[in-house]
């Protein structure tokens, strides 16, 4: 069994993959993860402060191999 890794998804991103990563991390909808960081920073204004943090300490995920070649 792999075990998970909080990495960066650069293959789903809109911005930095912060929210992307997290959603693979505990398997659930990416939007929801979007839906709540956008609260976070509208209604309490922590969310942005938290997703830059995020973004500077994770680190990016490695490129899968998938038939020989690299995917980015």
């Amino acid at each position: 069994m792999a075990q998970k890794k909080l990495t960066l998804n650069t293959q789903d991103k809109k911005l930095a993959g912060v929210c992307a990563g997290l959603a693979d991390y505990l398997e659930i909808d990416v939007t929801i993860i979007r839906v709540a960081f956008l609260f976070f920073t509208l209604g309490m204004g922590g969310g942005l402060l938290l997703y830059l943090i995020m973004w500077a300490v994770m680190p990016k995920d490695t490129p899968r191999i998938e038939g020989g070649h690299y995917q980015q």
